[in-house]
């Protein structure tokens, strides 16, 4: 089986703050089109959902998370850059432990090789249609 067709586990935090949610920013060359969605990263073999997720935001962003809750379970099937993936999100509500975030519009961060960026975003730009929040089943999460 290639690497194509392998079924990717994900740890995801839901970051709030009053009306805003904190997403990271995507590009889908193909469709042309940018996506958003929740912040944390893939789950190694033999790591818990809750160990990848403290351990993506210290590689990515350099802070630890606070007050978390396990929200749910989602699957994911979609097409990125022109090839067929597979998700199982693991979905945490958290905050962040460093209070800096919560004061900038946007932050830079890498992810492996690739420059990312997250953002805060408002609720009803998300809930609107406005923006593709990926995946759709997310949305009830807001």
């Amino acid at each position: 089986m290639s690497k194509t067709n392998k079924i990717r586990v994900l740890a995801l935090g839901v970051i709030r703050d009053r009306d805003r949610i904190f997403l990271s920013e995507g590009y889908d060359p193909i469709k042309k089109e940018y996506f958003y969605r929740a912040l944390g990263g893939g789950v190694n073999f033999g790591e818990t959902s809750l160990s990848a997720l403290h351990r993506e935001f210290q590689e990515e962003l350099q802070t630890d998370l606070m007050n978390i809750y396990y929200l749910g379970c989602l699957e994911s099937l979609f097409v990125f850059n022109g090839k067929p993936k597979h998700e199982i999100l693991q979905l945490y509500q958290c905050n962040l432990a460093n209070a800096k975030f919560y004061q900038l519009d946007e932050v830079m961060f890498q992810e492996g090789k690739r420059q990312k960026k997250a953002l805060w975003l408002k609720r009803d730009r998300c809930l609107s249609g406005e923006l593709n929040i990926v995946p759709k089943s997310f949305l009830k999460y807001l």
